[in-house]
């Protein structure tokens, strides 16, 4: 029993990957409904235009949630549900604003907590078309910030909130590697505009101002009569020197970490970007105002942490190219004497590695002075799972042994390394739109029959994580 007895565990999703409705009620499009409808960007021509149907079927959601003994649950509001073009001077959306709060009344009457995240990449596209969405510093905070602050005060009872969620991935994907919305990259056969030297480390520190301006406005306005907590979701992988005997490839690690975590935690924490990434970088890296490090600095009630893999880091010599983000390194799965750091997914990213998540904690706890953890994402695909018959897909056991490994690597790093981790939220509660992989990826612990009205199936995964907690959670 070493987790303790408030300890959150339950399940994560987010809005534009299972609501679908993206027309109805008065919602907005966003950057991803915009950015689907290119040929060629999302792997199987789809989108989330219904995705789970979850905008409908929110009570069938949560009667799943309490079936499967969760107490909590984070999921993600939709900004053009609740200003359909985004603006602090644009009309608000009732109907939106309504639809979430009686969704967490309903959370709450059924005994479980939510977790409101206020952006998982959907940007109202009508503010990425009037000034540039994320590169325009004072529009996007400033519109940031009234978003917030109307969520803030029209859900009083969330106790629980973040405000980003993986803001590398808005930053690289959107802006360098044009893989995810809106698209941007130097690349002109991928998108017509873009610079991906450049216009990720703008995007970065625009979010990190918006970040902290919302946490200040719920700190000053909120909180004294609210008393919840708010904080940003950061990911990152774990890293394993390929070389352990050289000092480069165990310093490169480190690096990876910092351009990848640290970017973010950094400037929350201590109130400067990583010197590996001022280094590599000069002067495409912002510079934070006097203004902007005191606000920043120390935004963060507890630290989001969203974590699926690891890998083993080789570094690199010479110049790095300029649209480089990983730090002058590569990323393998194979160590120089050729050990696997894990085994084969459906995601080409993802191999399960669970010593490398308590590693990972245990650096973030080291560096950041032992805060609050939640981990707000953890999770796994399965090769080839889209493919299987249904009954083969509902046993799926290599989901099992994932969650098993990776909740008893977290429960070890509390109980024997110190890390102060207060929460779990597996992804995901259902098979969803996995973004620019479409429908072909699943990482729900329910399955959902796109074919036949968006039926729900649990998988034993689904079934295994009370008992698994309910053994590891201290009793009072």
């Amino acid at each position: 029993m070493s987790l303790p007895p408030d300890f959150k565990w339950g399940f994560a999703t987010a809005a534009y990957q299972i609501e679908g409705s993206v027309n109805e009620d008065g919602r907005g499009p966003s950057i991803w409904d915009t950015f689907c409808a290119i040929p060629g960007k999302i792997a199987d021509g789809s989108s989330g235009a219904v995705a789970c149907d979850s905008y409908k079927r929110t009570k069938e959601d949560i009667a799943l949630l309490k079936e499967l003994g969760a107490n909590s649950y984070r999921f993600s509001i939709s900004w053009s549900r609740i200003i359909p073009l985004g603006g602090r001077n644009d009309p608000i959306n009732q109907k939106g604003i309504d639809h979430y709060v009686k969704f967490v009344d309903d959370l709450i009457e059924a005994g479980i907590t939510p977790f409101i995240t206020l952006f998982h990449w959907d940007l109202p596209d009508a503010l990425d078309k009037r000034y540039g969405g994320f590169l325009n510093k004072e529009e996007f905070a400033a519109d940031f910030e009234n978003y917030a602050r109307i969520m803030f005060k029209a859900i009083p009872k969330c106790k629980h909130w973040i405000t980003f969620n993986e803001p590398w991935c808005s930053a690289i994907l959107g802006y360098n590697t044009g893989y995810f919305a809106p698209g941007h990259t130097s690349d002109r056969s991928k998108s017509p505009v873009g610079d991906s030297a450049r216009e990720p480390w703008i995007v970065g520190h625009n979010i990190l101002i918006a970040h902290a301006r919302a946490v200040k406005a719920y700190r000053e306005d909120f909180k004294p009569t609210q008393g919840g907590e708010i904080g940003i979701t950061l990911n990152g992988d774990a890293t394993l020197p390929w070389d352990p005997e050289d000092p480069a490839d165990i310093e490169a690690c480190d690096r990876k970490i910092e351009f990848a975590i640290s970017w973010f935690a950094d400037p929350i924490y201590f109130g400067k970007y990583p010197d590996s990434m001022r280094k590599q970088l000069g002067d495409r890296l912002p510079e934070f105002t006097p203004e902007e490090v005191a606000l920043v600095k120390g935004s963060n009630d507890f630290y989001g942490m969203n974590h699926y893999t690891a890998n083993y880091i080789k570094h690199k010599t010479g110049v790095p190219p300029e649209d480089d983000f990983l730090g002058n390194l590569e990323t393998l799965f194979y160590n120089k004497y050729g050990d696997c750091i894990g085994p084969e997914t459906q995601s080409f990213w993802l191999r399960p590695h669970a010593q490398g998540f308590r590693d990972l904690l245990n650096w973030l706890s080291k560096r950041y002075g032992y805060p609050k953890i939640y981990v707000t994402e953890n999770g796994t695909s399965l090769k080839g799972e889209n493919d299987m018959p249904l009954e083969q897909v509902l046993e799926d056991d290599f989901r099992v042994k994932y969650f098993n490994d990776y909740v008893r690597a977290m429960a070890a790093a509390v109980a024997e390394d110190g890390c102060n981790v207060r929460g779990y939220l597996a992804w995901s509660l259902l098979d969803n739109f996995e973004w620019a992989e479409g429908y072909e990826t699943r990482f729900g612990v329910t399955y959902v029959d796109y074919a036949n009205d968006q039926k729900r199936y649990p998988k034993k995964s689904a079934k295994s994580l009370k008992p698994l907690f309910d053994s590891l959670i201290r009793k009072e």
